[in-house]
């Protein structure tokens, strides 16, 4: 897999025992993740009113909440963090009415026990309107980390700040005075697959037969022993080097690269490629320096990389329902996910999902009970062949929707799609059951 960010959109759906309607979507400003709400605590925050209002900093209280999408993860999963602040402590600063859907907000989240550190959130540009000199509403802001240590870890609602855009672009920033906040939530994580965080960077992209190119790596077992090889597509090169990392696991180190066939540069521990003990593969491009004939010309153009991305048809499903006493399949169909590969180098991409438990009025449905059929399409003149994960459940420790392999050269535009089917148990209450599905690219 290439070194990317991955990137992540969620799905909120409700299964209605007896009855019909559409659950909250998970970009609403006040949603949270079923059964994972985190508690309300107030702190002391020091507000600064955007300078064209003339106004003195504000110290007040906030009350907000952290909350979870699993508050029982394993080393290695990815959590997903939704800070919602409740009663910011900071308000309209002028007479002028504000309108909907101008402020954007951004935060922190304060990780602390068994891991510390910190969570960058971010919200949507969505409000309601907001009269002259009256408190901003509540908001809800998402982001994600990778559990690393097991533990307790413990999340506090930190620093936030609260952009609108209307006739100015002002911010309003507005800090912990006494840091860390209260808790709001605490998760409990257990050992698992410890996170594979190494990673590679090159000096060049791009280089001439025989030419050395500097691989710099960082996150490796300290004093281990690190192997630089080139990659032909999915197959190793004869070009090779060792390297040692350092008392912080980073190294920096040279590969000579002869094989014009190159694609990219891996490194990892070991005897041979592991994709747990390794990092890459980083493109890389040997030179084409075939001597021009006389009387010819050689042209040359390029072709410049783009990114990876997913999007999505829409952020919410209607599941069918079911009747109180019979239960049975609540079923439905993922909104259709488009995935971009405009990388155009030898990695392939992973698409995951994982949901949390459904829950409603006095119950709570196990995530266990969604399974899904996945179903992928490559758009024609595509490089890659998209591979459609297994049918199966889907549960809170996930599996895997669709993915293209490592090749020579990949790419292209996929659409991936999914039957949803949930196992409503017989006498589960009459009501709306809500749970949240998280899709990760990577």
């Amino acid at each position: 897999m290439g070194p990317t960010t991955p990137r992540t959109r969620r799905w909120r759906w409700a299964s209605l025992l007896g009855s019909t309607a559409l659950a909250v979507t998970a970009g609403g400003a006040l949603a949270c993740p079923a059964g994972a709400a985190g508690t309300n605590v107030d702190f002391a925050t020091h507000c600064i009113p955007p300078a064209v209002s003339g106004l003195p900093p504000i110290d007040g209280t906030t009350t907000a909440s952290v909350s979870v999408d699993n508050t029982k993860p394993k080393v290695g999963d990815t959590v997903t963090v939704t800070y919602t602040v409740v009663t910011p402590a900071a308000g309209n600063p002028t007479d002028l009415a504000l309108p909907a859907d101008i402020m954007t907000p951004t935060g922190k989240v304060a990780l602390g026990g068994a891991q510390t550190g910190s969570v960058t959130v971010a919200g949507p540009k969505k409000n309601t309107p907001v009269p002259g000199k009256a408190p901003f509403p509540s908001f809800s802001m998402t982001g994600t980390f990778t559990v690393t240590k097991p533990g307790q870890i413990t999340l506090s609602p930190g620093d936030y700040n609260i952009h609108t855009s209307y006739i100015l672009e002002l911010d309003t920033p507005c800090t912990v005075i006494t840091p860390p906040a209260p808790a709001s939530e605490t998760i409990t994580a257990t050992d698992g697959t410890p996170a594979n965080t190494r990673a590679i960077s090159l000096g060049s992209a791009s280089g001439d037969a025989g030419a050395g190119v500097t691989v710099s790596g960082t996150n490796f077992t300290p004093g281990a022993s690190v192997t630089l090889a080139g990659r032909s597509g999915t197959t190793q090169t004869a070009d090779t080097a060792t390297v040692t990392a350092n008392a912080q696991g980073s190294f920096s180190g040279s590969l000579v690269v002869n094989d014009r066939t190159t694609t990219g540069i891996v490194a990892y521990e070991g005897a041979s490629w592991n994709a747990d003990k390794g990092a890459g593969p980083a493109a890389y491009v040997v030179n084409d320096n075939t001597p021009v004939p006389d009387g010819s010309q050689k042209l040359t153009t390029t072709v410049k990389a783009g990114t990876l991305s997913m999007s999505q048809a829409g952020d919410s499903v209607a599941l069918s329902a079911v009747d109180f006493g019979q239960g049975g399949a609540s079923t439905g169909g993922l909104n259709t996910v488009t995935v971009k590969d405009f990388r155009g180098g030898p990695a392939g991409w992973s698409l995951t999902g994982k949901v949390t438990d459904f829950t409603g009025p006095g119950a709570r449905i196990d995530a266990g009970k969604l399974s899904w059929s996945p179903a992928c399409a490559a758009k024609a003149g595509s490089p890659s062949t998209c591979k459609a994960g297994s049918a199966g459940t889907v549960g809170t420790s996930g599996a895997t929707l669709a993915s293209t392999a490592n090749g020579t050269l990949t790419g292209g535009e996929f659409t991936v799609d999914a039957g949803l089917s949930l196992d409503v148990p017989a006498f589960t209450p009459p009501g709306s059951y809500s749970g949240v599905l998280t899709l990760t690219l990577t």
